[in-house]
């Protein structure tokens, strides 16, 4: 009897053990304390510059470990977002409890209003994806080239390859403008391709779009044959079955670190922390990158996207000062180059 007494309470104790392993886990996320108060919450208001889907996505994953908490996504392009943030911010009415941005030139300008805010694993993260202690590389983007192949048999294996006349009317560009991401990009191949890159390139006459969304569509639907294009943008498509092939050249891969803060007015922020420390995690950084097609700028990556060889493929991140100083003055000169007019 004391037998079946001692193993019924053993069963019973394992029971207990295996029951609190969803919470150990969420521990990762944050402490009792920050979980417990967040989920009191119950909801945050999430403004972003990325793409809907994706971060529809993140979101419903979010949730397979915090159902009870809300996430009201709003989404708007870059320029807009900012001028939502301003114009709230101005009139005390800003109801964001994170925002989260592509360009990190525009999100430092408003440093201020945010609060301070660490993830657990900060040491975790390379500083030059940084650009203050309050805003983190929640995401981090990197630019690849994609060809449709049912029209392109001799495909393009480098950045330098995007000039060859061969390629002349096929190609589709994101033009300069279009906002911190595409900024990186050309920033890129004027500082690492050389100045006179953007003369070469423009000779075969690319097709300019005014961001990637419309850009990888065209791609599939065979309207350009070729196009540099962030990899979260046309790998759902690739994934969804399109016939594109995807490649990292090997002159570098430009990445494009997000900056995602905390308003100091947040009305749900430790929901908001909670969100943001899940996202920063191992754990989120890994979803990110395997089903929405990112990077991570984390100092070790838990895992790479498909055909990126870190052995192979050096990652670029652009100086942020000159982020900054030279925008205007290239923005202009590429704008001159390229034909484009607003």
């Amino acid at each position: 009897m004391k037998g079946k007494v001692a193993a019924m309470a053993a069963m019973i104790g394992l029971a207990a053990a295996l029951a609190q392993v969803p919470a150990k886990a969420e521990e990762n996320f944050g402490s009792p304390e920050l979980i417990a108060a967040a989920k009191a919450e119950g909801r945050l208001v999430y403004y972003t510059a990325n793409f809907a889907e994706v971060e529809q996505q993140v979101i419903k994953e979010f949730n397979k470990h915090f159902p009870e908490i809300k996430v009201e996504m709003v989404r708007a392009p870059g320029g807009q977002l900012i001028t939502r943030v301003k114009t709230e911010a101005a009139a005390g009415k800003l109801i964001a409890d994170v925002v989260d941005h592509s360009d990190r030139a525009l999100m430092a300008e408003l440093t201020d209003l945010f609060q301070d805010y660490t993830p657990p694993n900060a040491a975790d993260y390379n500083p030059a994806a940084q650009i203050s202690p309050k805003l983190w590389p929640r995401a981090t983007l990197v630019w690849s080239i994609a060809y449709n192949t049912e029209l392109v048999k001799d495909p393009p294996k480098s950045w330098m390859d995007l000039t060859k006349p061969q390629y002349d009317k096929m190609i589709g560009q994101v033009f300069a403008e279009s906002g911190g991401t595409t900024w990186t990009r050309i920033m890129f191949e004027r500082q690492v391709l050389g100045e006179d890159y953007w003369a070469k390139q423009a000779a075969t006459h690319p097709v300019l779009y005014p961001s990637g969304a419309p850009t990888s569509d065209a791609l599939v639907r065979g309207e350009v044959a070729i196009a540099p294009l962030l990899y979260n943008a046309i790998y759902p498509k690739q994934k969804e079955g399109a016939p594109i092939q995807i490649f990292f050249p090997p002159e570098g891969a430009p990445v494009n670190p997000y900056a995602t803060g905390i308003p100091k007015t947040a009305a749900h922020p430790n929901a908001a922390k909670l969100f943001l420390n899940w996202c920063l995690s191992k754990e989120g950084q890994t979803f990110m990158i395997k089903e929405l097609g990112n990077l991570t700028s984390l100092k070790v990556a838990p895992v790479y996207p498909e055909g990126f060889d870190p052995k192979v493929v050096k990652v670029w991140y652009p100086n942020f000062d000159q982020y900054v100083k030279l925008h205007a003055v290239w923005v202009a000169d590429w704008d001159k180059i390229y034909g484009y007019r607003q």
